[in-house]
């Protein structure tokens, strides 16, 4: 799972999809659907040489990417799949997205079940090498596995802490064995933690190495330079034993701005830009744009929603949590926010849109509905003062909803949900801050009481299961921002993980989805659409990966000929 921050896009970054959503569950197609006017950029043939600069609406905190610190997800777009060696890819396979087994590998890794545990065989290409010219091999996926299992101020460890071992019986074989079946297990090594050079980071501080960036890749790209606050400038890797870049250099300009985006593409400063759906960026890619190009995808893995704290006043009751659930009108709010890319209807479950039918339509029960909200309310203890705003022993139903700073669509959101909430009896403020803020401290910290940002997920489980609460006990590792603790929610989604067989495994998802909405646990709004717009002088096959992102193949990308 993932966050996007920044200006418009928020996610908790994990990529776990890799393996659930492709190969378990066999996810659909992402693009079409239901969004009005997509286009899928035709491939134009290109020429070897020239540079592009790119907009990204958010700097990375850090470059550490297991570490907590890296919760944005346009670090691993602008970075991360740059330049990190993966096990396994999301890549486009009859008409859909599957994980894939990257060259990386000189085969398909094999997993088995003996006694009750997995053990997954990894064999390395020989021809895959660092930028150093070091093989990358089992030494450095023992590295990696290690250091997420075991170490401190790790972002997310699902997966990684069911390892009991790794043995590297040569230099180019890696054996895992899991303490139990793990159905996520290509989402190891691939998106989340890819493979760490060991020869470079053992006995060092690796988030002190890694945090402003490196000089060594195991990808088609480099980082050439990182300008805090300004740009980051790849270079193609000329070690690299895969397809290698076209152009000679790209660089991403930090534009949080969305308007500043746009002006900055219209000019031509920008050759490409992923904006946020805001408002205003549909109007735009509405109204048409000279010499550009467009791509639109409406069902991703990006679940924006009301985040609830469940361990917080006035969230940590049930009553309330459900009688909120009562006081938003979410399908207002979509059809304004979406309803000119054809998105108009809320998500009714934590399972993304390209896996909705696993988690079916638990949450639509929650209706806006005023006298349900009266009634709840009324039935556990509230009342409403001479303000209008439900009090119960002298303290007032009064909360915080957070979201990211200089992001014009979420203070749109905020300000329609606050008008909502009023209405219902309770009083909502509004207080947002920058993506490091947010995603490194307010929200794993707990720091909050309710939240609105988006989730890259395939599944509920890295979110609302109670060991993924970050705590002293699991590193401060986990994405349970949200501090669900329901033996429910735990027993079925610790079946979903562990469940080989779909079929059952798809019966343990509609009841865990079931559960989360019995918990009102929090309340998910949407699956945001993506727009990707690029120069006409861009290309290649230019399209958005609904995991990686829009730039996943950056690679195959140049200036057209002539």
């Amino acid at each position: 799972m993932s966050i996007s921050t920044g200006s418009p896009r928020s996610v908790v970054r994990r990529l776990a999809c890799l393996s659930v959503a492709g190969l378990l569950f066999g996810l659909a197609g992402c693009a079409g659907g239901a969004t009005a006017g997509y286009r899928e950029p035709p491939p134009k043939q290109v020429r070897t040489g020239g540079s592009l600069v790119i907009g990204s609406e958010q700097e990375p905190g850090c470059a550490d990417w297991i570490g907590s610190c890296s919760g944005s997800i346009f670090g691993t777009y602008v970075m991360q799949v740059q330049t990190m060696p993966a096990v396994f890819q999301y890549r486009p396979v009859n008409g859909g997205w599957r994980p894939v087994a990257t060259d990386l590998m000189a085969a398909e890794p094999s997993t088995t079940v003996v006694g009750g545990k997995q053990r997954i065989v990894y064999r390395f290409n020989p021809k895959a090498v660092w930028s150093d010219g070091v093989p990358i091999g089992s030494a450095d996926l023992k590295y990696t596995a290690l250091q997420v299992r075991d170490g401190e101020d790790i972002l997310d460890k699902t997966g990684y802490s069911l390892i009991e071992s790794v043995s590297t019986p040569d230099a180019e074989t890696a054996v895992v064995t899991l303490k139990r079946p793990y159905v996520d297990w290509k989402a190891l090594f691939s998106g989340f933690g890819n493979v760490l050079p060991e020869h470079l980071l053992a006995g060092r501080d690796r988030d002190k190495a890694m945090r402003d960036g490196y000089s060594w890749s195991g990808g088609p790209w480099k980082i050439a330079a990182w300008k805090r606050g300004s740009s980051v400038t790849l270079v193609p890797n000329d070690r690299y034993w895969g397809k290698r870049p076209k152009l000679d250099k790209v660089t991403f300009e930090f534009t949080a701005n969305t308007s500043s985006q746009f002006l900055a593409f219209r000019s031509g400063q920008l050759d490409a830009i992923y904006p946020s759906p805001q408002l205003e960026a549909i109007n735009e890619v509405e109204e048409g744009m000279p010499n550009a190009r467009l791509a639109l995808e409406a069902r991703t893995t990006n679940v924006e929603a009301l985040w609830l704290n469940n361990a917080a006043f006035p969230f940590d009751s049930l009553a309330v949590r459900k009688a909120f659930g009562h006081a938003v009108d979410r399908r207002a709010l979509v059809t304004r926010l979406y309803g000119k890319l054809g998105v108009r209807k809320p998500v009714q479950t934590f399972w993304p849109g390209n896996n909705a039918e696993f988690g079916g339509d638990s949450f639509d029960r929650y209706r806006r509905d005023l006298a349900e909200v009266d009634r709840l309310m009324h039935a556990d203890g509230w009342v409403k003062n001479d303000r209008g705003i439900w009090a119960k022993h002298g303290r007032e139903a009064r909360f915080t909803l957070v979201s990211l700073s200089g992001d014009t669509r979420r203070l749109l959101e905020q300000q329609i949900i606050q008008s909502q909430v009023r209405q219902a009896g309770f009083e909502m403020t509004i207080d947002n801050k920058t993506p490091s803020e947010l995603f490194s401290n307010t929200a794993p910290k707990g720091a909050f009481q309710a939240g609105l940002w988006t989730l890259i997920a395939t599944n509920p489980t890295d979110t609302f299961q109670s060991d993924r609460i970050p705590s002293k006990a699991n590193g401060e590792a986990g994405l349970n921002f949200m501090r669900v603790r329901d033996a429910r929610v735990d027993e079925l989604l610790g079946k979903v993980d562990s469940t080989l067989d779909p079929v059952r495994r798809k019966e343990y998802s509609k009841q865990a989805d079931a559960a989360l909405a019995d918990g009102a646990v929090s309340l998910p709004l949407d699956d945001v659409p993506s727009i990707l717009l690029t120069n006409r002088k861009i290309g290649g096959p230019v399209s958005i990966n609904p995991v990686e992102g829009p730039f996943w193949n950056l690679n195959e990308w140049g200036l057209t000929e002539g």
